[in-house]
């Protein structure tokens, strides 16, 4: 019997980058300034909404630390993520349906992982493509022609970012569905592009996925 395969986005999808990016400036203050860390935290919070270069100023404020160092802290460091219960929903549907579950994201091999350990899904995934370990990004064809197989008779693609994320699948005639920014999203979401990038359904939560499926 055919089967589905229901392939996902990680940030701003299944998770808010914005968290992720909280839980790096608590990590890099403790290291920076332990006995002020969350006063240092919040204010390197505070300088991100308001659109500054918050390793720039970091560097200037203590002077023993690069900005490659803080990058470092960044990119390497273990979050402190929680995975929405509507998304272990979905997740519990799609495996008692019987379908197959991906992953396709942008990104470090050590910072994607490492999300996907907090939020404790990197055993999850059937199969999961990592940019940096897969060699391309989005929307390189290739990051989804690898989910391709005989038994499989539909493919879906849930993101949230419409200038790489659905072209691909769109060509390869998956069903692509956008989730809508609630206003957390770390990049604006831009529906003003080509018809061939847009998604052909939008939904405002995860758990809206399950009538498609």
């Amino acid at each position: 019997m055919k089967s589905k395969y229901v392939v996902f986005d990680l940030d701003d999808t299944l998770m808010y980058e914005i968290d992720f990016l909280k839980s790096a400036y608590k990590e890099i203050a403790k290291y920076v300034d332990s006995e002020n860390r969350e006063e240092l935290g919040n204010k390197m919070f505070d300088w991100y909404t308001h659109g500054y270069n918050v390793f720039n100023l970091i560097e200037k404020e203590y002077s023993n630390f690069s900005v490659n160092q803080l990058l470092t802290i960044y990119r390497n460091h273990f979050p402190d993520l929680n995975l929405k219960e509507e998304v272990k929903e979905v997740f519990e549907y799609c495996k008692l349906k019987g379908y197959k579950l991906g992953l396709v994201t942008d990104g470090r091999s050590i910072t994607q992982r490492n999300k996907l350990k907090a939020l404790e899904i990197d055993n999850v995934f059937d199969k999961l493509i990592i940019s940096e370990e897969f060699g391309t990004t989005k929307p390189n064809e290739r990051n989804f022609k690898v989910f391709i197989e005989d038994q499989i008779e539909e493919y879906y693609y849930i993101a949230d970012n419409p200038k790489k994320d659905f072209i691909a699948p769109n060509r390869l005639g998956w069903k692509t569905i956008c989730l809508l920014d609630k206003g957390k999203n770390i990049h604006t979401q831009n529906f003003n592009v080509k018809d061939e990038f847009l998604p052909k359904i939008k939904i405002k939560s995860i758990i809206e996925l399950k009538p498609y499926l």
